[in-house]
Formats: structure tokens, C-alpha cells, sequence
């Protein structure tokens, strides 16, 4: 809920009005039909007004500004009969304030559009309009005109009739187009807030799966790696005495076991790099990717990388991620002697695929692991497609494709 919105459901006060010079331009305008009550009236003779009714009248509407009901239905008519009493005081006792009496019309038409939705607000302009062509036939019909100004008074009173036609439906267009826009920018406040939120709330939880990723390797790789080492130091602290030669072998295992370990540790560590190509081109970035995995397995990838067209920092890190993941997942469990890289951005697409001749796997039993679930999630909150083949010794091809907003 907007600020705005919040502040319609409780009542409109000083300390909260949405449009506080408003109140400054009701009282200016309410401060002049005041003076004109007061002022003389040089075609009576004798005034039959009641300027301190009238003034004490315009007093209290000016007043009634500072507080505007929004609560319930109920309050709002009754708060707009109240000041359509007060407007009728100012017509039957107020005649010295006719010649700038129109003002205290429009002052109500703004008010109705803080309280009152669109079907309110035209019920009110219409009541308005009544009430102002009640008073001035009836103000203007007193004055003396002569047969021949008849005419022309017939003409000036039809043309004031419809320029205030026109000023209430310009107020009336021109505070539903504030209101509506001031409702806006609230709402667009609360949703960059709740976005704001929300993005925290996303990057907690991309924490708390990369540890839990990183639980897994350690778990799956390191903790293996380690058991089997104390076994073979185990192994051979019993044989140091009665097989020396036998214990020699499983201190060598131990060693190998001991160095796979640290290489784990190593590439677990290099995965928590957030700028790893710091500097350097996302090309650049994938071209030591690959050459990692070359040290690793022995196997010289293949890969085509042409970028046509510049990429967005959050596209590149999101293409990084991609490519880091499948040849980690590639080194670790696929034992491939092939492995190609395709990337082509261009300025309507970017396309990418890894594809491996590997070992593969049954992708029925391995959809819900972390990598390629981050992989899919990663594509999609792009706008693009993530796709996947593989099977039990046919190798794995991963596909994605993101369209347009590539910059």
C-alpha cells in the first residue's frame, strides 16, 4: 500500500496532506471573498447582507480544510453537506462576496478529489455547477439593468456560465491527473522498496545455496578423499613394523589421496571468486577457464567464441557461471577426451553450448542438483532458454539462448 493510499484511509490532516499548497491557495482565495464581503456595494443603497454570518461562514469552511474525512462513505456526504450548508449561508446572506463568489465552488470540487473516487468527484462538480447557476440568477437577476442592457447582460451571463463550466471540468481534470500521479510515483516508491526487499531476500538465499553447495564438495570430494586417507595412513602405521615395503605403498596412495585433496580445496576456493576476470575480457575469463580444465584433465577443449556485440555485466557473469559450472561438473564426473565450447553474441542473441563425449548421466535421476538447477535459474531470470541432452554414455550438451537486452 502506497503512502498516498495510507494516507486516504485515515483522515487528510495538516501534518499529512498530500497537496499542503492547496490549503495555502483555499485560504488566499477564501482571505479575498472576505474582503469583498466587507467591501461596498455601489449599486445598494442599502445592504441587506450579513457580512459577519457570511465571513464567519467562510471562517469555517476555510477550517473544515484542515481536516478531510476518508474513512467511510457515511462521513464523506456528511462532510460535503456541511459545506454545501455553508455555501448556501454565503448565497442567501452573502451578497456583497457575489462579484468573486465562484471561488469557494472550485475549492470544493479540489477537496472532493482527495476524498471522493472518480464517480464522487463528478457528483460533487455537477453540484457545484448547480449551486453556482442558482446564485448568480439569483444574485445578478437584483440588479438594476435597464431594457436596453438586458441583451448584453443576457450574453455576459451566458458566457461567465460557460467559463466556469470550463474551469470546473479544467480543476476537476487537473486534480484527478495530480491525484493519479502522485499515487503513482508512491506506488512506484513502495514497489522499488519491495523490490529492494525482495533482492535481499534473493541474495540470502543464493548464499545460503552456494554454502550448502560448497558443504556438498567438501562433503562429497574432500571428505572422501580425506576418510580414504586416514585409512591409508591407518594401514600403514600397522604394516611400518611387519611389512615396510607394503607400508611404503599405502604412504604413496596416502600422498596421491592427500594431493587430490588439496586440488579439490583449490578449485572449491577458485569457485568462490566473484571477479575472477577482474579487469580482463569475458573471453579472456572463459579462455583460462578452459585452460584449467586442460590442466586438470589432460584434455585440450575445442571453442569458438565470438562476441559481436558488448554484454551487460549481468550477462557476463551470468555466461561465466554457466561455463565455470559445466566444466566443473565435466572435470569432476564426466571423464570426457572431447569437450567443444561454442559462444556467439550477437546484438539480437546470444547462443552457448558445452557439449562433452563423456560418460553423460541419467538426467531423470539428476535434475535437482545445485549446478544444473543455478545453471536453469540463471538463464531464466534473463528471459532465456536453458536446455540439456544427455543420457548414460552418450556425453551431455548443454544449450541456452537469450534473446534481445543483451547491453
Amino acid at each position: 500500500m502506497s503512502r498516498l493510499e495510507q494516507k486516504m484511509n485515515n483522515s487528510i490532516q495538516f501534518r499529512n496532506h498530500p497537496f499542503r499548497f492547496l490549503l495555502y491557495l483555499e485560504w488566499a482565495l477564501l482571505a479575498v471573498a472576505i474582503l469583498s464581503s466587507l467591501a461596498p456595494t455601489p449599486w445598494v443603497k442599502k445592504s441587506q447582507d450579513f457580512p459577519e454570518l457570511t465571513i464567519l461562514s467562510l471562517i469555517v469552511f476555510g477550517l473544515m480544510g484542515l481536516r478531510l474525512p476518508t474513512s467511510n462513505q457515511i462521513s464523506k456526504i456528511i462532510y460535503t453537506a456541511c459545506e454545501v450548508f455553508l455555501i448556501l449561508i454565503t448565497i442567501f446572506f452573502g451578497g456583497r462576496t457575489s462579484r468573486l463568489f465562484p471561488f469557494i465552488y472550485l475549492i470544493l470540487v479540489t477537496r472532493s478529489c482527495l476524498i471522493f473516487q472518480l464517480p464522487g468527484r463528478i457528483m460533487v462538480t455537477s453540484l457545484s455547477f448547480s449551486l453556482f447557476l442558482f446564485t448568480i440568477f439569483r444574485k445578478f437577476n437584483r440588479l438594476p439593468v435597464s431594457p436596453v442592457g438586458q441583451e448584453r447582460f443576457r450574453f455576459f451571463t451566458l458566457s461567465f456560465v460557460v467559463l466556469f463550466a470550463l474551469a470546473l471540468i479544467f480543476v476537476l481534470l487537473l486534480m484527478n491527473t495530480v491525484v493519479s500521479e502522485r499515487q503513482s510515483r508512491e506506488k512506484l516508491a513502495a514497489a522499488n522498496k519491495q523490490l529492494k526487499q525482495y533482492a535481499i531476500k534473493v541474495e540470502y538465499q543464493a548464499t545460503l545455496e552456494e554454502r550448502n553447495r560448497i558443504a556438498r564438495e567438501i562433503h562429497d570430494s574432500l571428505g572422501h578423499s580425506l576418510t580414504a586417507l586416514n585409512l591409508q595412513l591407518e594401514t600403514a602405521l600397522k604394516l611400518s613394523q611387519s611389512n615396510p615395503k607394503k607400508a611404503q605403498d599405502f604412504l604413496a596412495r596416502a600422498k596421491e589421496l592427500g594431493s587430490k585433496a588439496l586440488q579439490d580445496v583449490r578449485q572449491s576456493v577458485s569457485a568462490l571468486r566473484l571477479n575472477r576476470w577482474s579487469g580482463e575480457s569475458l573471453e579472456e575469463a572463459i579462455i583460462m577457464l578452459l585452460a584449467d580444465v586442460e590442466q586438470a584433465t589432460n584434455v585440450k577443449p575445442s571453442y569458438v567464441i565470438n562476441i559481436t556485440t558488448p554484454l551487460s555485466s549481468e550477462i557476463s557473469i551470468a555466461v561465466y557461471r554457466i561455463i565455470q559450472e559445466s566444466l566443473t561438473n565435466i572435470c569432476k564426473y564426466a571423464s570426457a577426451t572431447k569437450i567443444d565450447l561454442e559462444l556467439l553474441a550477437r546484438p539480437s542473441n546470444l547462443y552457448l553450448r558445452i557439449q562433452d563425449n563423456g560418460v553423460g548421466f541419467d538426467l531423470n535421476q539428476n535434475t535437482k542438483g545445485f549446478g544444473l538447477q543455478s545453471m536453469r535459474e540463471r538463464t531464466e531470470a534473463l528471459g532465456g532458454s536453458f536446455s540439456i541432452k544427455t543420457d548414460v554414455g552418450t556425453g551431455c550438451k548443454i544449450q541456452v539462448v537469450i534473446e534481445d537486452n543483451l547491453v
